[in-house]
């Protein structure tokens, strides 16, 4: 390993490229009521728009975080970022309907694959043991912060300057993460990188041999699943019953809500690392897919009943989704082998975002199918992310 001379500036200048990578990148879905009224998207449009950005990850992750045993880190890390911000600002001055959308959309995914997966290999090649472990949930939270905050973000900037200067926001920071990773992120390929021989760049057959890591690797994907069709329509659904149901003068925008979901979320996935090492990484997720599968079948009854009831909901919901998460990368982390870490690094994304792909199509297709009986739609949208906690909880217990 190639130790740098100060560790923790190290960890937290990648942290925070990181954070400027991700703080734009659910101004979509936070703006996305507005959007389906503007370009006059179904709900499995919409939910496409925002299903189109993992499934472009998928493709492009096997290649991008397995070409990072070959190639310097640093330079996978760059052109994700600049994929990125070329995502957002395209958003701001170029796309005005839904195939734009869609083209913008992938870009972003693609973006996403060089840079999130990349950035935690950048760290899990250079330290080891506890310092490995704390830096891999410093960067699972710094993602997090970034998520939550884009909400509130993007909703805040959207209300004082409209929604292009939302994504505009977005671009401009995700270009500052690519002059921080030319200055923080080596400069060369990975010591181990020879030590994989001539083995096929998308060769994931040793990975799949690796029991332990594919334990992981499959609770990771219907954790993704069920969290991204939350994240796709979770504002959707806030602001839809406050205009039904009404809520006091006090009450917090849907964005700022979902801002607050988020870091509920963060300080949950905090506690819930320590707790797997305590208590053991497989009861942690068992305790998570089993009370987010009981919420997901609650919520979606409650749209326009009540406003309090549907935002205590939705916070609690999220904070148990994330209970687990930072459990599931370290542990697939930690189970890898070191000459095979971004192969397996990469399969993990690959299933974890294909499922992620899944999430906000099928709440969508669900809210089409029931038409104008929005109770029943968003009842079977998010009760069928129920069921997909459920039988993630099933495989991962059958592989584990």
């Amino acid at each position: 390993m190639n130790a740098p001379s100060s560790p923790r500036r190290f960890v937290w200048s990648i942290v925070a490229a990181q954070v400027l990578v991700q703080i734009g990148a659910f101004t979509l879905p936070a703006l996305l009521p507005a959007y389906i009224d503007r370009w006059h998207l179904t709900k499995t449009e919409a939910g496409s728009l925002v299903g189109i950005f993992f499934a472009a990850y998928v493709a492009a992750v096997p290649i991008l975080v397995a070409l990072t045993d070959r190639v310097p880190t640093r330079n996978v890390y760059v052109v994700g970022a600049g994929l990125t911000a070329l995502s957002h600002l395209g958003f701001a001055f170029v796309a005005d309907g839904y195939w734009w959308g869609l083209i913008l959309r992938a870009a972003a995914g693609i973006g996403w694959a060089g840079a999130y997966m990349p950035g935690l290999k950048a760290i899990a090649d250079t330290l080891e043991g506890n310092a490995q472990s704390r830096a891999v949930s410093a960067h699972a939270a710094g993602v997090g912060v970034a998520g939550a905050a884009s909400y509130a973000v993007a909703g805040l900037i959207a209300e004082m300057f409209g929604p292009q200067a939302a994504f505009l926001f977005g671009g401009i920071a995700a270009l500052i993460a690519i002059f921080i990773a030319l200055l923080a992120m080596p400069g060369k390929a990975p010591a181990h990188s020879k030590a994989a021989g001539p083995r096929a760049l998308l060769d994931f057959r040793p990975v799949f041999r690796n029991r332990a890591a594919m334990a992981w690797i499959a609770g990771y994907t219907f954790h993704a699943w069920e969290m991204a069709g939350l994240r796709a329509w979770g504002v959707t659904f806030l602001t839809l019953t406050i205009a039904q149901a009404g809520a006091p003068p006090w009450f917090p925008s849907p964005t700022m809500l979902f801002t607050i979901a988020g870091f509920a979320g963060i300080a949950v996935s905090i506690l819930g690392n320590k707790l797997s090492q305590r208590l053991g990484r497989i009861r942690i997720v068992t305790l998570a897919m089993t009370i987010s599968a009981a919420l997901a079948f609650c919520t979606g009854w409650t749209v326009g009943w009540s406003s309090i009831a549907a935002a205590a909901l939705v916070i609690v919901w999220l904070a148990f989704i994330f209970l687990d998460s930072s459990a599931l990368t370290a542990g697939t982390v930690q189970a890898a082998d070191p000459a095979l870490r971004g192969a397996t690094m990469g399969l993990h994304s690959m299933c974890g975002y294909a499922g992620a792909f899944l999430g906000p199509l099928g709440v969508g297709y669900a809210l089409d199918l029931a038409g104008t009986n929005l109770i029943l739609g968003w009842g079977l949208g998010f009760g069928q992310l129920a069921v997909v906690s459920i039988v993630g909880l099933v495989v991962v217990r059958r592989l584990g």
